[in-house]
Order: C-alpha cells, then sequence, then structure tokens
C-alpha cells in the first residue's frame, strides 16, 4: 500500500467501488483440510491463504513448486499487479501496448496453467521471463514483472534510506558500482533503477552468501525481462503521481 500511495495509483476501496474496488480476504483452510484457500485475484478481491502465514507452510509451498523465492509480500505485490492490469491496461486502453510486450492474453488461461503444471517448462524461458511461473500466460507474465518492479524500486529507496553506497575495491572499471542517492519512486529514468540494482543486489547477494544464506534476490534479469519491466515503469509513471 505504501508503493501505491507514493505512485498515487488510482486506489478505490470496495465501498467506492462495488464492482472493482479493491478488497482483501484472509482465509484459512477448512478444518477437515478438503477446500484449499488458493491465494489469487478476482475483479479487485485479493485472496490470501492464511496457512502461507507459516513459515514452514510457505517453505513447503515453495520447494513443491520449485519456487526460488516465496514470501508473503511477493503475494501481495503480485496479486495487486493483476488489479492494475484491469485498471491500467485493459481499462486504460493499454491492451495493445502491453501485448506486443508480454504476448496475447486473449489466449485461455486455464488450459495455460492446466498445460504449466502438467508439462515441462521451456528451457529457454530465463531468456524472456523473470521466472518460470511468468511463463505460463501473459496475464502472469505482467503480474510477475509488477510484483519485480514492486520488489526492486522499494528495495533501492531503503538502500538509499541508509546511504548505501557499492563501490568494490576489486572493481576496476565501475561495471559493479552504484550510488543509490536519488528516489527511485520519482525517477524518469528506469536505466537509472536497473542501473542501480544490479551492484545493489549483486552485493546483498554476496552479504547473504557470507552468512550461509540464500540469495536476497535469485533472479536473472534479461534484457527482454528489462523492457518488461520498463513498460510497467513507464505504466506507473503515466498513471500515477497525479
Amino acid at each position: 500500500m505504501y508503493s501505491l500511495l507514493r505512485w498515487r495509483l488510482p486506489l478505490k476501496t470496495r465501498s467506492e467501488d462495488a464492482a472493482h474496488g479493491l478488497v482483501f480476504n484472509f482465509l484459512a483452510d477448512d478444518s477437515q483440510g478438503e477446500n484449499k484457500v488458493m491465494t489469487g485475484h478476482e475483479s479487485g478481491i485479493i485472496t490470501l491463504a492464511l496457512a502461507e502465514a507459516d513459515d514452514i507452510e510457505r517453505e513447503r509451498r515453495r520447494l513443491e513448486m520449485n519456487e526460488p523465492y516465496r514470501t508473503l509480500l511477493g503475494h501481495f505485490r503480485h496479486e495487486i499487479g493483476h488489479y492494475y492490469w484491469d485498471i491500467l491496461v485493459r481499462d486504460g486502453g493499454k491492451l495493445t501496448a502491453c501485448r506486443e510486450v508480454f504476448g496475447d492474453d486473449t489466449i485461455d488461461y486455464a488450459v495455460a496453467l492446466r498445460k504449466h503444471y502438467e508439462s515441462a517448462t521451456p528451457a529457454d524461458w530465463e531468456d524472456r521471463y523473470v521466472s518460470a511461473y511468468a511463463a505460463s500466460h501473459p496475464w502472469e507474465d505482467f503480474a510477475e514483472g509488477w510484483a519485480h518492479y514492486l520488489h526492486i524500486v522499494d528495495t533501492l529507496e531503503m538502500a538509499s534510506q541508509f546511504g548505501l553506497k557499492i563501490k568494490p575495491s576489486l572493481d576496476r572499471v565501475g561495471g559493479l558500482s552504484a550510488r543509490t542517492d536519488f528516489d527511485p519512486y520519482t525517477s524518469e529514468d528506469f536505466a537509472k533503477i536497473s542501473g542501480a540494482w544490479f551492484p545493489v543486489v549483486f552485493a546483498l547477494n554476496s552479504v547473504n552468501r557470507a552468512m550461509g544464506a540464500k540469495d536476497l534476490y535469485p533472479f536473472i534479469l534479461s534484457p527482454a525481462v528489462l523492457e518488461k519491466l520498463n513498460f510497467v515503469h513507464r505504466l506507473v509513471r503515466g498513471k500515477g503521481l497525479r
């Protein structure tokens, strides 16, 4: 919610917009365990599975789904991406532009998801998608891109608040150096954001490894993925901050 308010994005409650206002449902599985709650979004209703507030259960699901990263904050950012696809893309006149970057969203969603879970993920998915799940359908690709853009901007803002500077002693050409002395929430230049992100996250991942922990950000941002993140950046800049 902090990010959405910083960008001044369109934001209506259910009482303000009965058809598509934003509401969060935190639901638990039934006592018999027969009906599992699935995290998801539908017409402004974002459902969060209460079971995933438990670290052990969330880690079990992460391993079961072969995901490198799974957090409650990640769920919020992904599902709100679906909400803003409806608001900013579908209803905002950006469908054609979005399809040029993310692909044809008219393909059957249920069939695409079933195919994703039943078949092997394309071997070259890292060349075109930020995650294996993003390869399942253009809607999921957009939501994943939206979530990662929020990850990047919010983390860089936190780094800037701590005055973090990256300047490795062995970096002779400056390719792994970065300054975070700017506000990524108001920056017009996506190249400035991504240029700072790579050194910062490389350093953070290295610190985590020194502690025997997994990478803080275990993802590869290919040129195709950066193009998708830039689309989200331009979408946010065009619809918010008014």
